[in-house]
């Protein structure tokens, strides 16, 4: 904002002009933390939300996963109980089968002895034999013997055999078991992942939450700050204006207001109009721009003297002209000016040469008309 009028540099006008460029700057400071916070505000509600629902995911997947760890260490334990019992087995049937072996070689030789042996050695027998009654006995007791050795083969065979049959049901159970396992292992591992990932999403938002609301608090202490002092600025520029207002009624006629299009004012440079007078962007612009190329002659809209002449906040390089009746023009964003305070320059004359200074994103001269140190729409002008 711009607020220039009086006859030499140093008087209020120069003052005002400083303090509502200040407040224009804050102003639009103050507008885009506005913005910044709601859209600020609108995230954190959105990152609330999503970190419930992660919360909520990783709370019943976390669930899962407890479900299936516990399966798991049951799986497994079967797994080491089955271990143990098919070694256990294991080492018995090789035991029973070292007895079979043994039982069936005594089965053997004793058979052999009984029922295989030739002539003279049954004969010697018979001899041998003190009675017949001694005779009979020592058969039956061979037979006895042999019978006896017979069942004992058989049921060391038919131990071996349920041993075997045993431990044949044992694997079986062991591999159902170890496929059950590897099945709950690959379920396990992969919900593990997932509750990685969820608290991996989560705890990456949790932070970025954190960051936005440190950032919101800083904006907005910001903002209070910034309207503050805008506060304390447009008690100033008023007190500024009153005293613009003052100085003027004491060295010129009333202030002159032009009908539009009065062509009072005469166009500082030929060009297209990219903005206009009014409210943009939530704010005031208090001029029009004109795009021209860097280093374009800007020359005076009206004869007057000239009141300020150098950088000014926001305006870059600025030259503001005061044309008497209360009537002021400023020209900024120059790249140069050519004319100095106190200076009188007639109307067209060079004051300046456009450029791409202060708060500009192009090479073009913002032209602002004033009257009684108000801003005025500076078409009703030209």
């Amino acid at each position: 904002m711009l607020l220039v009028a009086g006859t030499a540099a140093g008087d209020p006008g120069t003052e005002k002009a400083r303090v509502d460029g200040r407040i224009e700057t804050l102003r639009g400071q103050a507008s885009d933390a506005d913005l910044r916070a709601g859209v600020l505000t609108e995230e954190l509600s959105a990152v609330a939300r999503r970190v419930r629902e992660l919360e909520a995911g990783v709370d019943a997947q976390q669930a899962r996963l407890g479900v299936l760890e516990g399966q798991l260490g049951s799986a497994r334990a079967r797994l080491g109980t089955l271990d143990r019992t098919i070694a256990g087995q294991s080492k018995r049937l090789e035991r029973l089968r070292g007895e079979y072996r043994i039982a069936l070689t005594r089965l053997e030789r004793r058979v052999r002895e009984l029922y295989m042996t030739d002539g003279p050695d049954t004969l010697a027998f018979v001899l041998g034999t003190a009675s017949f009654t001694d005779l009979i006995d020592n058969l039956d007791l061979l037979d006895r013997i042999g019978r006896q050795d017979e069942r004992i083969a058989t049921s060391v065979k038919s131990a071996r055999d349920g041993v075997a049959d045993a431990r044949r049901r044992t694997r079986a159970a062991r591999a159902e078991a170890a496929r059950v396992e590897a099945a709950v292992s690959s379920a396990t591992t992969e919900q593990r992942g997932i509750v990685t990932r969820l608290v991996a999403s989560r705890d990456a938002l949790v932070a970025a939450r954190s960051e936005k609301t440190t950032t919101l608090a800083s904006i907005r202490s910001d903002r209070d700050s910034t309207l503050a002092e805008i506060d304390a600025l447009e008690q100033q520029s008023a007190a500024l204006e009153a005293r613009i207002r003052e100085a003027q009624q004491r060295s010129s006629v009333p202030a002159v207001v032009a009908p539009s299009g009065s062509g009072v004012l005469g166009w500082p440079v030929s060009g297209p109009v990219t903005s206009g007078f009014g409210v943009r962007w939530g704010r005031m612009h208090e001029g029009i721009d004109i795009a021209v190329g860097e280093g374009t002659p800007v020359r005076a809209a009206a004869a007057g003297t000239v009141i300020y002449a150098g950088w000014m906040s926001g305006y870059g390089n600025l030259v503001a002209v005061d044309h008497g009746n209360g009537l002021s023009t400023a020209y900024a964003h120059n790249s140069s000016l050519a004319v100095s305070v106190g200076q009188s320059v007639a109307a067209g004359e060079i004051v300046s040469y456009s450029g791409n200074t202060g708060n500009s994103t192009g090479p073009h001269v913002h032209f602002e008309v004033r009257v009684n140190g108000s801003a005025v729409d500076p078409l009703g002008y030209l």
